[in-house]
């Protein structure tokens, strides 16, 4: 007889996932219901039934390097059929946050962005901040005059904060997808996860972009529309920043309004193309933000409705949920305090519209965004090792 595998179960780990909504996990029987109505899942060693056991047995190392879990769409077709009350799709749900904070790099962020218990400690930190960089700066005061945001909280500052913070979050994002990556190439289909990159690369991102797999779902189909708002918006609103730091360090540009500006006008050459360029760069940015907006109310909206599925959304979610919609509101209603010319109003929105921003940048890699990356990161895997379903 050949020898047996051997595997250890981690009992703090079962209650974790237990505690963390997981609760449901050991009503399963392994009747495989689950994996037989997805139509995500490989028909080779097909999930969430394996993961299910798994996570009965608390193994969190075979959970880590199961890229399977990532497949997943939570689209919950598997907990509406499941006979037991099981809820698989809550599970896997649970499993991907596991992942993500057993990955975080530093691990205490992991732990303080993924309790919600300790939410307003993750809000403390950019608030002090901010307040201490005014404080010192003398700018903690409402400015006279015109509202000009730049007067409060100049230009030179904000970089100063977000443009270190968004570098050092790239940094420890991308350690955190490297120990991810190291963890997935120790499964079964590591010698072959070493080819096809760039097609499979390709048909990844193709697939990110469209959501084509949610239109697979049954029991929360309707999700599609959301994700994909949400998705745009952020790329809108990177463009818009990125094309904001264009305006202001190479065309110099300091008025607001592009009174006179020089180097544009130099560039453009006539005050109509002036006026076009400001209206395309601030259209493009609000554009971007109601599709944020919408999609984040729709995300409210998608879980709230009865899907006809017992599913539980996790604090976790809504947590995230809550922030996106509060930055896209704080923004907007920052931009019309100022063109109210509501000093008393708009500074204060303004200042809370920094700190929500700030949330999302620093703690991207611990929070629900991070699934963007995780996830694009175990289909481009599951592709190269021929895994997932094309």
């Amino acid at each position: 007889m050949g020898d047996g595998t051997v595997f250890t179960p981690d009992i703090g780990f079962v209650r974790g996932l237990k505690e963390a909504g997981a609760d449901t996990m050991k009503q399963c029987y392994q009747c495989a219901t689950c994996s037989t109505v997805c139509d995500l899942t490989p028909s080779d060693n097909p999930f969430p039934r394996k993961e299910m056991i798994m996570a009965q047995w608390g193994l969190k190392d075979e959970l880590a390097a199961d890229p399977d879990i990532w497949l997943c769409h939570n689209c919950n077709d598997c907990s509406k059929y499941c006979p037991r009350g099981a809820r698989p799709g809550d599970v896997l749900s649970v499993l991907r946050k596991a992942v993500i904070a057993e990955n975080a790099v530093p691990r205490f962020m992991g732990t303080i962005v993924g309790n919600t218990k300790l939410l307003i400690v993750a809000l403390l930190i950019p608030i002090v901040l901010f307040l201490c960089v005014l404080k010192n700066t003398g700018h903690l005061n409402i400015p006279e005059g015109d509202v000009v945001f730049s007067k409060f909280f100049p230009i030179s500052y904000v970089d100063s904060i977000f443009v270190p913070l968004a570098g050092l979050v790239v940094l420890l994002f991308a350690v955190s997808v490297k120990r991810f990556w190291g963890k997935l190439n120790v499964n079964p289909y590591k010698l072959m996860a070493y080819s096809m990159l760039l097609p499979s690369l390709f048909e990844t991102l193709k697939e990110i972009f469209i959501h084509k797999k949610f239109e697979k779902c049954d029991a929360n189909k309707d999700r599609a529309w959301a994700h994909r708002l949400v998705m745009f918006g952020f790329i809108g609103l990177f463009i818009q920043t990125n094309w904001a730091v264009f305006n202001i360090y190479v065309l110099k540009w300091d008025s607001p309004y592009l009174k006179e500006d020089p180097n544009i006008l130099l560039l453009l050459g006539s005050h109509g193309l002036v006026w076009l360029y400001y209206a395309t760069f601030k259209l493009f940015g609000n554009a971007s933000a109601l599709l944020l907006l919408i999609g984040s109310l729709l995300v409210f909206a998608n879980r709230m409705k009865d899907k006809g599925v017992n599913s539980v959304s996790s604090s976790f979610d809504w947590v995230f949920a809550t922030m996106v919609f509060l930055v896209c509101i704080t923004g907007i209603l920052a931009e019309f305090l100022r063109f109210a010319n509501n000093a008393q109003l708009a500074y204060p929105m303004y200042f809370v519209h920094l700190v929500c921003v700030f949330y999302i940048i620093a703690y991207l890699p611990y929070s629900k965004l991070a699934h963007m990356v995780y996830r694009t990161t175990a289909i481009l895997y599951a592709k190269m090792a021929k895994r997932d379903v094309m």
